[in-house]
């Protein structure tokens, strides 16, 4: 489903769940694909007897990257323009995350309509884990186009 920038008002959110039940798996693969392989993600004893955490945990950036595949998935292929945030709290195995995204702004800049959201993804426990901001653009051709569908 095409999302219509029309249905996109201030205090608009939506929601998804973005992982269920992390596995160390997930977080070591992530680790290949992002050749971060720190042994706070990869090694548990160094996690838990050198380092002092409770186990290994994910990379912000896979939290980041889960957070940004709902923004994307959302908005649409290629209308995401700026997206950043911070990471509140790790991510443990077999946390289960939802991202939230919320319009705090819709605005006419040239050829584009803007929208503005604030981020937030937490685990399943309500805390934030990461938050932050993102900006996504519908052309003018995109939304005259969906008037004339209406």
């Amino acid at each position: 489903m095409t999302l219509n920038v029309s249905d996109l008002g201030v205090g608009v959110s939506h929601s998804a769940m973005v992982v269920e039940n992390l596995t160390r798996t997930q977080i070591v693969q992530y680790a290949g694909a992002s050749g971060d392989y720190n042994p706070l993600h990869t090694d548990e004893v160094f996690a838990t007897q050198v380092a002092g955490y409770p186990s290994v945990f994910a990379h912000g950036m896979l939290t980041m990257g889960l957070t940004g595949k709902m923004l994307t998935d959302y908005v649409g292929d290629g209308r995401l323009t700026r997206f950043g945030g911070r990471f509140n709290s790790q991510v443990w195995p077999g946390d289960t995350l939802t991202a939230t995204a919320t319009v705090t702004a819709v605005r006419a800049e040239s050829e584009v309509t803007v929208v503005d959201f604030d981020v937030v993804t937490e685990n399943q426990s309500c805390a934030a884990v990461f938050s932050g901001t993102a900006t996504a653009a519908f052309t003018r051709t995109n939304v005259l186009s969906q008037i004339k569908n209406l």
